[in-house]
């Protein structure tokens, strides 16, 4: 039968065996909401109804009995960060349908893994890891679970050791004393993100530190403007966890990205007892505040820098002409640049958006949001290139395309929204 989530709508081909009488709690694997799910009005229940006789499997677990082949059990070895089960939770197939442990959702991820695990029941292994969302469990067959210490030992080392060296070449983990690495990497957890996904937005409260594992995001400041990208082993965050203040920039991902993220409380307790980590978020914090500063130092010895939403197009144009400037203005905007070059007023240059001239300056001029900076002198060639056009021309005719477009929008679009009021 097929379910769907009821918050993202994922849709899933479900067994009908595996929901109770009562209906069966699963979490989505891609938000992991949980759900719940009733059975078909004409299936039977997989569990023995109340009846005097209790069926063969509900004897057999009541007598003691550990295991057959009809009802392979399992029990939880270890987890980490597991946000349904713990260390020692047992679980069980009956007649294809999954029976966790008690007042506990069942994890369709985990279902999914111990369905395969069964129909392979030939491999020789005795301990399996879950496939993992934003924590692991690791789990064994119950007979074999007395051996488990040995065969840990033997095939498998400790989960966060893994993760530690793993993450060793990052730099905030070089940071760390050597005896605080496990237990930092004990507190980490994991999340993935697709192009476009916003990790944090700007004046959210800050909550987490957060790693890169892979691929690359955006930091994005006032009015959509990029200010820089990151990627695997920088962190993000951290400013706003250090200074009690709210997020100062917004991160968007542009190619999709695994995360690994510490809760504040936790993070903030790692700082107190790690002095190397207090240096090193120090040199970070000083370093990205000269690069700001830099950054500031150069849009003033600009001689003019600013934002398009403080002083729109038309006005930033028509000061540079009135003024008589020469030298070119470049706009930075969300997803693009656009360069005016200006002589002694004129306009003898526009580009944007694939577009040039007159067509680009018109484009322009529609602009509410950006930052501009005005870098004085020309090229030799475009001290003698010719001007795109008269400038108060060209202004006003952009102005009356821009109120036409207005106009338009008034008479076609509005009456169809006010349409059986």
């Amino acid at each position: 039968m097929k379910v769907a989530c009821e918050k993202c709508h994922t849709e899933y081909a479900l067994d009908p065996g595996l929901i109770k009488e009562k209906g069966s709690n699963f979490r989505c694997v891609k938000c992991k909401h949980i759900f719940k799910v009733y059975p078909p009005e004409q299936r039977e229940a997989p569990v023995a109804k109340e009846t005097s006789e209790p069926s063969s499997d509900i004897r057999k677990e009541e007598s003691g009995d550990s295991f057959s082949e009809d009802r392979p059990s399992f029990k939880i070895i270890g987890e980490n960060n597991c946000p349904l089960y713990e260390q020692g939770d047992e679980f069980y197939i009956l007649n294809n349908s999954f029976f966790g442990p008690a007042s506990k959702a069942p994890c369709l991820i985990l279902i999914k893994d111990v369905m395969k695990i069964i129909k392979d029941r030939h491999s020789s292994d005795s301990v399996f890891v879950c496939s993992g969302c934003t924590g692991l469990v690791r789990f064994g067959y119950k007979e074999d679970t007395a051996n488990v210490a040995s065969e840990i030992s033997k095939k498998s080392e400790d989960y966060v050791s893994v993760v530690a060296r793993s993450l060793s070449k990052f730099s905030i983990f070089q940071a760390l004393e050597k005896s605080l690495v496990e237990e930092f990497t004990s507190y980490l957890k994991f999340d993935e993100f697709g192009v476009g996904d916003v990790i944090i937005r700007k004046g959210d409260p800050g909550r987490n530190l957060y790693v890169i594992v892979s691929g690359k995001i955006e930091v994005l400041g006032d009015d959509e403007m990029s200010l820089a990208f990151m990627g695997r082993g920088e962190v993000f965050g951290e400013m706003s966890l250090l200074s009690g203040n709210p997020v100062g920039a917004t991160i968007k991902v542009v190619k999709p990205a695994t995360v690994l993220y510490i809760v504040g409380k936790d993070f903030r307790k790692m700082l107190n007892i790690s002095p190397s980590l207090q240096m090193y978020f120090t040199r970070l914090l000083a370093g990205r505040m000269a690069e700001i500063n830099t950054a500031r130092s150069e849009e003033f010895a600009s001689g003019m820098a600013g934002k398009l939403s403080e002083m729109p197009p038309s006005e930033l144009f028509q000061t540079f002409n009135m003024n008589q400037k020469t030298g070119v203005l470049t706009l930075k905007l969300a997803d693009t640049t656009a360069y005016l070059s200006f002589r002694e007023g004129g306009l003898v240059s526009v580009k944007y958006d694939g577009k040039e001239g007159q067509e680009a300056f018109f484009e322009l001029l529609k602009l509410k949001r950006g930052r501009f900076k005005f870098i004085p002198g020309l090229s030799p060639e475009e001290m003698k290139a010719e001007e795109v056009g008269d400038f108060m021309h060209l202004l006003m005719e952009g102005l009356r395309r821009i109120d036409e477009d207005d106009r338009r929008f008034i008479r076609t679009v509005i009456p169809t929204l006010t349409e059986g009021n």
